[in-house]
């Protein structure tokens, strides 16, 4: 997915390296992550940031300073993978048991299992019943987990825009689905 800058600025050197050594980005990036859709993602996510950073001070070394952040994102995306992993290894540790070397989930009584799946139908229910903008913001952004930023890009529209759809389906969910 590829979203352009709000105000792209031609007179920064730093974008204008991004700019002129992309490709050789993606080729970097793509040696470490080992995919060429990872290093698409954090390449787009690099451009990002340079695009709506605040410019201080003027760059000395901008070539330097865009591989040192996109090793920085690289190491970012690691991290949260590695957090994430250990969040699902201390799930299952917690929701399973294992007997003679198979996983036996722990499950819930028929009774939570019915109320659960009825609770659920609601909700899709409710959300399917949000006016089309609303309802789209809302699943990108809180079902599919595409931050604001991203989901403005895949709908067109501003961030605040997305933070004020998301807002408001938030609200009306949460006046329908009230006990």
């Amino acid at each position: 997915m590829k979203v352009a800058a709000p105000n792209p600025r031609p007179d920064d050197p730093l974008l204008a390296e991004y700019l002129a050594r992309r490709a050789n980005l993606v080729r970097f990036l793509a040696a470490r992550a080992g995919s060429i859709a990872i290093a698409e993602d954090l390449a787009q996510e690099l451009y990002l940031k340079i695009a709506t950073r605040e410019r201080a001070e003027p760059v000395e070394n901008p070539r330097a300073l865009l591989f040192r952040m996109a090793v920085n994102l690289m190491l970012d995306r690691a991290r949260g993978e590695t957090r994430a992993a250990a969040r699902d290894q201390a799930w299952r540790q917690v929701a399973h048991t294992e007997i003679a070397g198979v996983d036996i989930a722990h499950e819930p009584p028929a009774d939570e299992a019915a109320a659960s799946a009825q609770r659920l139908r609601r909700l899709v229910s409710a959300v399917s019943d949000l006016p089309p903008q609303m309802g789209r913001a809302f699943r990108l952004h809180k079902l599919e987990g595409l931050s604001h930023a991203q989901t403005a890009s895949v709908m067109g529209l501003s961030v605040k825009a997305v933070e004020k759809h998301v807002s408001a389906a938030l609200k009306a969910l949460t006046a329908r689905l009230a006990p």
